[in-house]
């Protein structure tokens, strides 16, 4: 399977292009967007496996950011990043369909190591579903 895509979704333009090359020098495939309508938009347009998402952003903020990309894609694995959060907030986000959540400033060993989790989650959803349309097929051809 190819290695997952990586969409780094933060209003910190300077901050989000330093961690997409951090990222990238580790060999992570990683695109940015710079708030939450750029991010749903790359969603529909293409597979993404893990969305780091900050939550604090102009327009469309990270929670209404989150929802929309469950519904483009139930399956995405995102991992909640702010520097405005709480235990409260970070609940309600976890509660919507995020994996994690990390505040800013984060270590950048603990948030790869984040992202690595969040990966491996998404292959073994990627599998299962995969699986179940293999079966689905087989059973519509009367083969299992």
């Amino acid at each position: 399977m190819d290695k997952d895509r990586i969409l780094l979704v933060d209003d910190e333009e300077e901050f989000v292009r330093a961690l997409a090359k951090r990222l990238a020098a580790r060999g992570l495939d990683v695109e940015v967007a710079g708030d939450g309508e750029s991010a749903v938009e790359k969603v529909k347009q293409s597979d993404f496996g893990v969305i780091v998402l900050d939550l604090a952003m102009p327009g469309m903020d990270g929670l209404e950011t989150l929802k929309r990309l469950r519904e483009v894609d139930p399956y995405l694995q995102i991992v909640l990043l702010t520097g405005h959060g709480s235990i409260k907030s970070g609940v309600e986000e976890m509660k919507e369909g995020a994996v994690d959540f990390l505040e800013k400033p984060a270590e950048f060993s603990e948030l790869l190591a984040k992202i690595r989790e969040a990966t491996a989650r998404h292959v073994l959803v990627v599998e299962k579903r995969r699986e179940a349309q293999v079966k689905d097929i087989l059973r519509d051809r009367g083969w299992w």
